[in-house]
């Protein structure tokens, strides 16, 4: 459904071991690197830009909004939130099912250090 997903980052320094954790926690590896940015996933599939914003400007949080990353497993959504709050995230709703979105949906919640709003979520019944 989509290409890709960029978020501002202005502290690199912070990010880079919180998104590295939290990707590699899905199974989800860089494939490019700048010295202030990365990108996760693949060059022709789904992927995942961190950086500084485009304009210059210090990075902000879009109010309502959050990026979802698909996990393999329950268990990834647990290590995925797990490794938020290892690196300095912090927690937005514990790894769970949440059966009012449907009755197979696991996922958690988190902040990046700097404040963009991250979820996983796995809709296997398998767990």
């Amino acid at each position: 459904m989509f290409s890709h997903i960029t978020l501002g980052i202005d502290n690199f320094i912070t990010a880079e071991p919180f998104y590295d954790a939290i990707m590699g926690a899905l199974g989800i590896g860089e494939f490019m690197r700048r010295d202030d940015g990365k990108a996760y996933g693949t060059p022709t599939g789904s992927k995942l830009f961190i950086g500084p914003a485009f304009d210059g400007q210090p990075m902000s949080i879009g109010n309502g909004s959050h990026a979802a990353f698909l996990a393999p497993s329950h268990a990834a959504v647990d290590a995925f939130h797990a490794a938020a709050l290892t690196h300095g995230g912090s927690d937005e709703g514990a790894p769970g099912l949440r059966p009012h979105y449907h009755p197979n949906y696991y996922g958690a919640y988190v902040r990046d250090p700097e404040g963009n709003k991250l979820q996983a979520v796995c809709h296997s019944s398998r767990g």
